[in-house]
């Protein structure tokens, strides 16, 4: 974080100094809410959870180097108080922020949001000093904790945002206002909680009616192949760009192709030129990413190859996300287990179905939550899927949802051993341990709750033998 004294902190915050001799001291290092990431000059955030209170740790921390504890209640060293911790944490990340004067990038979508996130960071790396969101920290408490890390070198600080709600967005851009606003598509991730796509866009473009308009730089990145995201062009003041793969985005892609091992090659097209593009990553999904994080680029001034060499250099960030490991028996793991939903679930399978070719590929896949009324439909749909993309093997994983996967998969003509439903990750492990011969090519993935990464863990050389680990 960029250095504030405790007095400037407080007053920021509207709190108030307990215990500080001297409120002219500065926190010079991060600002943390785990106990066990201080460092000298930190500043710890105590939440009191549902089974942790933070302001517990009080002690402990400022023991181990932190400046002072930002908490709800005195705490017997050095802290500012204040009513509500997670506004206080707001407020101080939108005051460090309009004090930096970085480039805030924000992105929001259904699916692919922390993937795209970590192709701009590096892309915009190859530019000046970049601050990025680390995993999925995108949330209320998440985000502010990202923009604090930014220091007075940091010039881009991109920020995923994601939401549960309408209205969720808006507070979000409210504590980090953004300059540019990137919205890569509108699926069925949370439909069930939303309730339709239509209100899942409706909260998504909340992002690019924060904006700035187009004359004081405000730029909002629109999906052109996404209906409900292009609409967006009409709720923002903000100068427009769109990508994708349509002639008319203005970023685009063209001779799309996969190479033998998957990877998405591509002719990527800017308003500045023309570049090749070949990809580290996995799948062709990542040719969506990849041109969104293009457009992000172009409109901060890189060249069409500055950027295809970027992103020809660009690997993935964040674990279990399409993580490719090859066993030493030639073996394949893709443990894409983060999280699922139906536009990444219907993505892994194809990128396994490009990797396998001339391989036997397997997909261990488990339930995707909170889909709601759709989520019969969705996983039969994701079922059916993995017969027509000619998958060797379903191993449908878990109680009802996996079963619906498995009869999906019946009912579109996986008879035989094409297809099985076990019961927990275990019985995946041992199945696949038993059955799995050299070449193969397995994809594991569900949504976060279902554990699956696992499954993959246990596959991988030195793997936990025997039970699976219990998290």
């Amino acid at each position: 974080m960029i250095a504030l004294s405790l007095a400037e902190i407080a007053e920021v915050v509207g709190g108030q100094t307990h215990d500080i001799p001297d409120p002219s001291v500065q926190v010079t290092g991060q600002v943390v809410r785990d106990s066990r990431e201080v460092e000298p000059g930190s500043l710890f955030v105590a939440f009191a959870g549902e089974h942790v209170d933070g302001h517990d740790f009080a002690a402990a921390v400022v023991e181990a180097g932190a400046v002072a504890v930002l908490a709800s209640r005195p705490v017997g060293v050095p802290a500012v108080v204040v009513d509500d911790v997670q506004r206080a944490l707001g407020a101080l990340a939108r005051h460090v922020v309009q004090k930096l004067g970085a480039t805030l990038v924000a992105l929001t979508g259904s699916a692919g949001k922390t993937s795209t996130k970590d192709l701009i960071a590096q892309v915009l790396r190859h530019k000046a000093p970049t601050v990025f969101t680390p995993g999925s920290l995108n949330n209320e408490i998440g985000l502010p904790l990202t923009a604090l890390s930014a220091t007075e070198e940091t010039r881009f600080l991109v920020l995923e945002m994601g939401a549960r709600g309408i209205g969720h967005i808006r507070y979000l851009t409210e504590l980090t206002p953004p300059q540019i606003g990137l919205v890569i598509n509108v699926g069925t991730a949370h439909i069930g909680e939303f309730g339709g796509r239509e209100q899942i866009a409706q909260a998504k473009g909340e992002l690019v009616e924060a904006l700035p308009s187009e004359a004081d730089g405000g730029a909002a990145i629109l999906n052109a192949d996404d209906p409900l995201v292009r609409a967006m062009a009409a709720r923002t003041k903000a100068k427009v760009i769109f990508f994708g793969e349509s002639g008319e985005a203005d970023v685009r892609a063209e001779n799309v192709r996969l190479t033998d091992r998957g990877q998405p090659a591509f002719r990527l097209h800017t308003p500045s030129g023309a570049s090749d593009v070949t990809m580290r990553l996995y799948g062709e999904h990542h040719v969506s990413n990849a041109l969104a994080a293009a457009a992000v680029a172009h409109e901060l001034g890189m060249s069409a190859d500055e950027i295809a060499t970027a992103l020809s250099e660009a690997g993935s960030l964040s674990r279990w996300r399409m993580e490719v490991t090859e066993r030493p028996d030639g073996v394949t793991i893709v443990n894409d287990a983060y999280n699922a939903n139906p536009e990444s679930m219907r993505a892994a399978l194809r990128a396994l179905a490009a990797m396998g070719r001339g391989r036997r590929t397997w997909a261990v896949l488990g339930k995707m939550a909170e889909l709601g009324d759709e989520a019969l439909a969705e996983h039969d749909a994701v079922g059916r899927l993995a017969v027509r993309l000619n998958v060797g093997k379903l191993v449908a994983v878990g109680g009802r949802e996996a079963s619906w996967l498995q009869l999906g998969a019946y009912n579109e003509g996986s008879w035989g051993e094409e297809s099985v439903h076990v019961s927990d990750a275990q019985a995946a492990v041992d199945l696949l341990r038993s059955e799995l011969r050299p070449g193969d090519v397995v994809l594991v993935k569900a949504s976060r709750s279902v554990g699956l990464e696992r499954v993959a863990q246990a596959l991988l050389p030195g793997g936990t033998e025997g039970e699976v680990a219990v998290r």
